[in-house]
């Protein structure tokens, strides 16, 4: 029986192999970090396998016992901050809130060629040796488009076909740390699901042997949908950190690079195992059984069988095997969270651990528990994985009696809730349909959460089994009024900020006189002024952050990055390459030359990079609405990047959008930069803008007193950013691509102005050095190339044809060959039908190719006239010294012709095709002297 045969490898045998294979190749084996990065406020929770490692990488710590090799397997939780992946939780085969990140490090070590033999050997690689043996055939890869030196590699190494090497873009495959700093490129590499059967059991055929399936080969586009669609299962991603980003972009590179690598332990395992969920491995098979017995109902999400019927406090409803699911995935990241000194609380990293605590009870709630159910699984998470982290053992005691504390108190407040529910949406009568009874009022609904910590969504889920509304508006603007009250209350008189080492408090040099007021941004009209500077902390390095009494620097926020620029004094000047909000004040941060004074100072930001924001700014606002509109009001903006050079729009939509629609959205958006529309802007009350129909982001947070941005009749939007004053000021907006970033969300990236005019004019250049190659005219092109492509596809099947036979044709003059000495060598001679050289030349390496031992002879007048004589010689031959160029030139000059070329092809033109004949008879007898003893090709 083969190793890929054999039993499959549970979660706990692919860790380890994983780990005990990077130390064969000396690498040290590290323990998992903490689930709090350590000296890192800028992330709530590792998660990642290189954030323990983050400042080796960026060369601030030398690597712990000067070891240049590790490997881990690092606790991870992607619940609040920039990665969340909490609200797809349970509803997906792949997201969790905590994960198992296996990685193996270079710090200045080995680069691409070891890691990316480590990683072919350790996946494919027998697993009798300690490998995970997974077929290669199932495997393909994906480079940095760029990479060409990774994309040899695993040519070379894994011997994989250039169809089986797909080059991405930057977003998919190019890895940075931040906007400056390390980075460089990624190379992933995915298995191919569709060896797994029906069942998703491994398909084998009747003597027991992996049978093979469609290996249909994909272009880069199918490749990607079909990642997308989830045939193809990103296991793995080495990330080559090569590169230094400059302030300006540039591409500096690294005197040591390093390697980054992260696999997904669960992805792993759910495709070692044969299984289409991460939650059907033996990772979260006990978890789901502790919920079964906890909550009395069977999990049916392991097959395609409805939602089960039941009754929950009176009411008929269905079993949502998400639910199951979330329980399951939440008591892990609860139980992990809470051993690692996690508390539950209000704020920061407690307050995620209370949401995702509230959010498991909330679903075992939906499954009709009033009592604590999270705290049995919590108690499953403990027996099976307290082995692998011991942390969990010493703390059980500790994490199942807060779970359950937390769990009570919640279940209180919602029973508490639920009687004052009952009074705001009062069930009566019958209700006819979809017939909305009556509304809760968003100051109704903050209550419910503020005093009984009744969750929005739960407060929403029960008013439409009712059928009420929610006024969502008016609880996000009661919601952001109490966190404004809160602030306020808790600020300081003494303005601080968190300094650059972690832990330390670093105070601001306040000018003489100067007071801590809001500073006044003034970018919106001016990107040049006189001003003063009223504050300066020193960050190190020559470094410094400005705090100005008005400022022309926007700092980053919904989505438009920050301004550069420069703030000039007398005898100094700053160049500012970041703006931070500190304390909601935009401070301006960069690097000192001279000797700085307080007193009057000119902040400039440079004209053009802030007029090409603002172009690609309000572009976003007309691409919202244009989508909107082709698509359908389901749109909503998941994200967006607003940078001078680009624009980069997220969106919820189900799947790719077409080319026809994409055009149509081109369109609609140049449409209004064409009419010239003034944008007009305002400020006004957050409820009142919205009940003008002023769109919000979902989950931002907005302020009592919203600015407005509008083209009129067309979008209106709240936002803080810049934008022109008229549409016509873009000039132009063109697409680069569509492409999908998560389920549900696709990305566009467009450019506008001078980027739009740059692309087009790359463009043009493009096709005109095209048109030059194919020598056609520009709008010719492609009849041209589709001339060549309908002559490529006759040629193929006239080859393809005498490949095969073709009416015995090569066979019939293989059977002819004449042998021409005792060694076995043969030769053929034929007048044959070929339109061109091209296809003359192909019909000689397949008789050159079939011949095994000799010489051929071919010759062909074609379409337009011309007659050539074409002559082969098989390598045998050659080293021999025969030379299909000597025997050429002399059948040439037999027939009243010229010709020559290499020792295995030669040809010459032949002016009388009525001469062919009697050169092919008289070519044996050449071609025997040529086979003579002695006798050396010249």
């Amino acid at each position: 029986m083969s190793d890929r045969d054999s039993q499959l490898l549970t979660a706990a045998d692919i860790r380890e192999r994983f780990l005990a294979y990077f130390q064969r190749q000396d690498h040290v084996r590290r323990p998992s970090a903490s689930l709090v990065p350590a000296d890192d406020p800028t992330l709530l929770f590792t998660n990642a396998g290189m954030v323990p490692f983050k400042k080796v990488f960026l060369g601030m710590e030398d690597p712990p016992d000067g070891r240049r090799r590790a490997t881990t397997a690092q606790k991870c939780v992607r619940a609040g901050g920039k990665h969340n992946d909490l609200e797809q939780v349970g509803h997906t085969a792949r997201h969790h809130t905590f994960f198992e990140m296996l990685g193996n490090f270079s710090f200045g070590d080995y680069f691409k060629r070891d890691a990316i033999r480590f990683a072919w050997e350790f996946v494919t690689g027998p697993r009798g040796a300690g490998n995970l043996g997974i077929d290669p055939r199932h495997v393909r890869v994906s480079v940095f488009r760029d990479d060409d030196e990774a994309r040899a590699l695993w040519r070379e190494i894994a011997g994989l076909p250039d169809s089986r090497i797909y080059g991405l873009d930057e977003q998919d495959n190019f890895w940075q740390m931040a906007d400056t700093g390390p980075c460089g490129p990624c190379s992933e590499l995915y298995v191919d699901l569709a060896h797994l059967a029906g069942d998703w059991a491994f398909a084998r055929g009747a003597a027991g042997e992996w049978t093979e399936l469609d290996r249909s080969e994909f272009s880069v586009d199918a490749f990607v949908e079909g990642a997308e669609a989830g045939r193809f299962l990103e296991i793995w991603n080495l990330v080559f950190m090569q590169f230094d980003r400059q302030p300006d972009g540039t591409l500096v590179p690294l005197p040591r690079p390093s390697v980054d690598t992260g696999a997904g332990l669960e992805r792993i395992a759910a495709v070692l195992q044969g299984v289409t969920s991460n939650y059907h491995t033996d990772l979260f098979q006990p978890l789901l059984a502790a919920v079964e017995d906890a909550v009395g109902l069977p999990y049916r999400g392991r097959t395609d069988a409805h939602p089960g019927a039941m009754t929950v406090r009176g009411r008929a409803t269905t079993v949502d095997p998400a639910s199951f699911r979330v329980l399951a995935d939440h008591a892990r990241a609860v139980a992990f969270l809470l051993a690692d000194g996690v508390f539950p609380s209000n704020e920061g990293r407690g307050y995620v651990l209370r949401r995702i605590l509230r959010r498991a009870v909330r679903h075992a709630w939906l499954l009709g528990r009033t009592e604590p159910t999270l705290v049995r699984v919590v108690e499953a998470v403990v027996e099976a994985m307290g082995d692998v982290y011991p942390e969990l053992r010493a703390r059980s005691a500790h994490l199942l009696k807060t779970t359950r504390v937390e769990e009570e108190a919640f279940l209180a407040t919602i029973e508490g809730g639920l009687a004052r529910f009952e009074q705001l949406a009062p069930e009566s009568g019958t209700r006819l349909g979809t017939e909305v009874r009556g509304t809760i009022s968003g100051d109704d609904a903050f209550r419910l959460y503020d005093t009984f910590g009744f969750p929005i969504d739960l407060t929403e889920l029960m008013a439409r089994e009712r059928g009420y509304t929610v006024d969502i508006a008016g609880f996000n603007a009661a919601l952001e009024e109490q966190r404004t009250r809160s602030k306020e209350e808790r600020k300081s008189r003494r303005l601080s900020v968190q300094a650059d080492a972690p832990g330390e408090a670093a105070e601001w040099d306040l000018a003489p006189g100067a007071t801590a007021d809001e500073v006044a941004f003034v970018g919106y009209d001016r990107v040049e002024i006189e001003t003063q500077v009223t504050a300066l902390r020193k960050l190190g390095g020559g470094r410094v952050a400005l705090l100005l009494r008005e400022t022309p620097f926007y700092a980053e926020s919904g989505g438009q990055v920050s301004d550069h620029g420069e703030v000039v004094g007398a005898g100094w000047r700053v160049a500012v390459d970041d703006v931070r909000k500190i304390e909601g004040r935009p401070a301006a941060v960069g690097t000192l030359t001279g000797s700085f004074a307080f007193g009057r100072v000119t902040a400039r930001v440079p004209g053009m990079p802030r007029r090409d924001t603002e172009r690609n700014h309000t572009a976003t606002h007309l691409l919202h609405a244009a989508l909107r509109q082709v698509l359908g009001e389901a749109v909503h903006q998941a994200g967006s990047l607003v940078a001078p050079d680009r624009l980069r729009f997220d969106f919820t939509h189900h799947g790719p959008v077409d080319a026809a629609k994409l055009d149509e959205i081109q369109r609609i958006v140049n449409d209004r930069i064409w009419a010239a529309i003034a944008v007009t802007t305002r400020e006004m009350p957050y409820p009142d803008a919205r009940a003008a129909g002023a769109m919000a982001l979902f989950g931002e947070k907005y302020g009592d007193v919203v600015r407005v941005v509008s083209v009129p009749g067309f979008s209106m939007e709240l936002c803080g950013g810049t934008h022109v004053r008229n549409t016509a000021e873009i000039g132009l907006f063109q697409i680069v691509h569509e492409t999908g970033v998560a389920s549900g969300v696709r990305r566009i990236e467009a450019v506008t102005g001078p980027g739009a005019y740059a692309l087009l004019h790359g463009r043009a250049q493009a096709l005109a050095r095209a048109a030059d190659l194919l020598k056609a005219p520009l709008d010719g092109v492609e009849k041209r190339v589709q001339a060549l492509l309908d002559e490529r596809r006759a040629l193929e099947k006239r080859v393809d044809e005498v490949l095969r036979g073709g009416g015995d044709q090569m066979q019939q003059w293989l059977s002819d060959a004449r042998p021409v000495d005792g060694s076995g060598a043969r030769f053929v001679g034929r007048i044959v039908a070929a339109a061109d050289l091209k296809e003359l030349q192909t019909l000689g390496d397949a008789l050159r190719e079939r011949l095994g031992s000799g010489i051929g002879v071919l010759a062909a007048t074609f379409a337009d006239g011309k007659t050539t004589m074409l002559a082969v010689a098989t390598d045998d031959l050659v080293k021999r010294g025969v030379s299909a160029g000597a025997l050429i030139k002399e059948l040439a000059a037999m027939a009243g012709g010229r010709g020559g070329g290499k020792p295995h092809m030669a040809q010459a033109g032949i002016p009388d095709a009525a001469r062919l004949d009697e050169a092919l008879a008289n070519a044996p007898a050449m071609v025997e002297a040529l086979l003579s003893p002695g006798r050396v090709a010249k």
